[in-house]
């Protein structure tokens, strides 16, 4: 009977431990602040595409910081990479300190646009690290492991929005607001914007720690590809095999709505709670909570599931169920609905990982700018939720559940095309 191969090398065991703590720290950030919208939008008195602005900050400082990320990857080691994410984001989260004192929200968005930029090099160097830690026949299932704890910063995230920034917002009107002496308005703005402020500063010294803990580890670096010299990172032909493997160009476009279903589901969820049962963003953030704890309990339930069914039909499956509970909560508002935007946490538990992990299988010296692709594919998450606002505004917080239900269809094309192709590995030079 062969012997069954190691989950990670040999070495690597305390490496992977520690970037499981990364994986956790963007799931704090992201999920920190995708309340955000709803918070800006009250303190400012903007509308809700003017506050989705937020996740554009955020999600477009993704998009554009991969590319470099790829190189750093590449051209030194995913150590480097991830030290370098590291730093940017703690600067970034520094940075909510000046801009609670400035009180405007561009500096807000200048402080998420650098936080945001740190973690995506941060995790276009983590994800492919985690694959390269072990045999490539487990890569999928050791990257669902790893962003199991995803979710535990993401519950975390939405604790700290619901406990110290949400119960903080004046319940004041725009109307009541315009009505305010400027000293009053100015006064609760300044108590509002610090809420926002406080868990930022302090998730900026818990990154702290994880920089001077992976910068005193000796990792090694023998199963990375890194290009001896700047003149080694052929960006020109790696673009041009990556173009010409069909499975990475489609998992990219599927990773681009799958991010774009889970920013919008997430973003939206207190506006569609308030606008459906009413309450306050405070009690509404409760059933954000209950969505990260579904999304938690269901990514180790299908780490489980992939020991025994394929990736690919799991990802399947849950793209189709996330689209009929799209539909259902846009047609049938009312407690139901609100359910039903809870469930799709548990459809979307799986999809980042996978489509990643199916994305990249045979990618070999191109994964680290493979990897950038699918990071820049977050872009997802910074568009599209300016048409759901959008919607929102038009048509009512229910309708625009529509929009993500589409996103699902596109994911659920991408699980079915895996599963009747066959695999063609990028050229090799």
């Amino acid at each position: 009977m062969p012997a069954k191969p190691p989950f990670v090398h040999a070495g690597m065991r305390l490496p992977f431990a520690l970037l499981v703590t990364c994986f956790a720290a963007w799931g704090i950030a992201a999920n920190m602040t995708d309340p955000l919208v709803q918070v800006f939008s009250r303190i400012f008195s903007m509308s809700t595409l003017q506050a989705s602005f937020v996740q554009f900050a955020y999600y477009g400082a993704y998009f554009l910081l991969a590319l470099p990320a790829a190189f750093i990857n590449r051209r030194f080691s995913y150590k480097t990479g991830i030290l370098t994410g590291l730093g940017c984001a703690i600067a970034g989260a520094f940075l909510f300190y000046p801009a609670a004192q400035a009180m405007t929200f561009g500096f807000f968005l200048l402080a998420l646009f650098l936080l945001a930029g740190g973690l995506s090099i941060l995790e276009t160097s983590a994800n492919p690290f985690v694959i390269a830690m072990g045999p490539e026949g487990n890569a999928t299932r050791r990257l669902n492991l790893a962003q199991a704890f995803n979710p535990v910063g993401t519950n975390i995230g939405v604790f700290l929005a619901a406990t110290l920034i949400l119960p903080q917002l004046n319940p004041a009107t725009d109307a009541d607001r315009a009505a305010m002496p400027a000293a009053t308005l100015e006064a609760i703005q300044r108590a509002e914007l610090t809420a926002v402020m406080t868990p930022y500063v302090g998730f900026a010294v818990v990154l702290l720690a994880i920089w001077v803990a992976i910068a005193l580890l000796r990792i090694p670096t023998d199963r990375e590809s890194i290009a001896p010299d700047a003149a080694g990172v052929q960006f020109g032909p790696t673009l041009r095999r990556l173009l010409s493997n069909r499975h990475y160009v489609f998992g990219v476009v599927a990773q681009f709505f799958n991010v774009a279903a889970q920013t919008c589901a997430w973003t939206f969820t207190i506006p569609y709670v308030i606008a459906t049962l009413g309450g306050t963003e405070a009690q509404a953030g409760w059933y954000l909570q209950a969505s990260l704890i579904v999304f938690l309990v269901a990514r180790f339930v299908m780490v489980g599931a992939m020991g025994v069914i394929r990736p690919a039909a799991l990802l399947t499956v849950m793209a189709v169920a996330g689209t009929a509970l799209c539909l259902f909560a846009a047609t049938g508002p009312g407690l139901a609905g609100v359910w039903a935007v809870v469930a799709l946490s548990a459809c979307l538990s799986l999809m980042f990982p996978t489509i990643y992990g199916i994305a990249l299988q045979g990618l070999g010296q191109d994964t680290k700018f493979g990897a950038a692709g699918l990071v820049m594919a977050i872009l997802g998450g910074a568009l599209v939720p300016l048409i759901h606002g959008a919607v929102m505004d038009a048509q009512g917080a229910a309708l625009a559940y529509v929009v993500p239900g589409l996103c699902f269809v596109v994911v659920a094309a991408f699980g079915l095309f895996d599963l009747r192709s066959t695999r063609k590995a990028a050229a090799r030079p």
